[in-house]
């Protein structure tokens, strides 16, 4: 079967609209998803960048939450809730994916995407984490003890330095098995159907 990657940072408003839909968008063109969380905030600063760059330009944070407002509409998503403190500080939670087993951090990041940007919850609070791991089906006390080891820590700077070694600048991305990158979510289908059609499977 073809698969894709999906990277995504939870503080980031438009992989959750790519995490809402990726999975039936790729079901539909039989291509697996591996789930890639990861963080965003040190390749922003090798950009000279201290903040979401919906901070550092209101004009541009204004119309992106209009934009997220209509694109909830257009895909009938729920509507979109803008959490407080944005960006959310998404350490814990991106650990969090890398603690669970594989087969479940696609039904973990749904669910903590939803609670963030729908229900405007904290993503940094350890029963928002608990919650979401208990309704994919994992452990929440084991995923939040296991959150504090080393060996979690440092799969998380792997997987950082995987998405700078890949070239990634920004979130969603979508990186298919020929190495091809995509950014954005409106360039997820482009990224699926690329998957699709060259039918092969991301390294690693």
């Amino acid at each position: 079967m073809a698969s894709l990657e999906f990277w995504f940072d939870y503080a980031s408003t438009y992989s959750h609209l790519a995490a809402m839909r990726i999975r039936g968008a790729a079901e539909a063109r039989g291509v697996a998803v591996r789930w890639r969380a990861f963080l965003l905030g040190p390749i922003f600063g090798a950009q000279g960048w201290r903040d979401s760059p919906f901070n550092i330009y209101p004009a541009k944070g204004r119309n992106m939450w209009r934009d997220m407002d209509r694109q909830a509409a257009k895909h009938g998503l729920p509507p979109v809730t803008r959490p407080e403190p944005f960006p959310q500080h998404s350490l814990l939670a991106a650990r969090a994916t890398l603690a669970l087993p594989e087969d479940l951090r696609g039904a973990f990041a749904e669910t903590l995407f939803r609670a963030e940007f729908v229900e405007g919850w904290d993503i940094s609070d350890p029963g928002t984490i608990s919650a979401a791991v208990r309704a994919a089906g994992g452990d929440p006390a084991a995923v939040l003890e296991a959150t504090q080891d080393q060996a979690v820590k440092d799969a998380l700077k792997a997987q950082g330095a995987e998405a700078a070694r890949l070239g990634i600048y920004g979130a969603p991305s979508f990186v298919t098995g020929d190495g091809e990158l995509f950014w954005g979510h409106d360039r997820m289908e482009d990224a699926l159907d690329w998957a699709a059609w060259r039918g092969v499977r991301p390294a690693g």
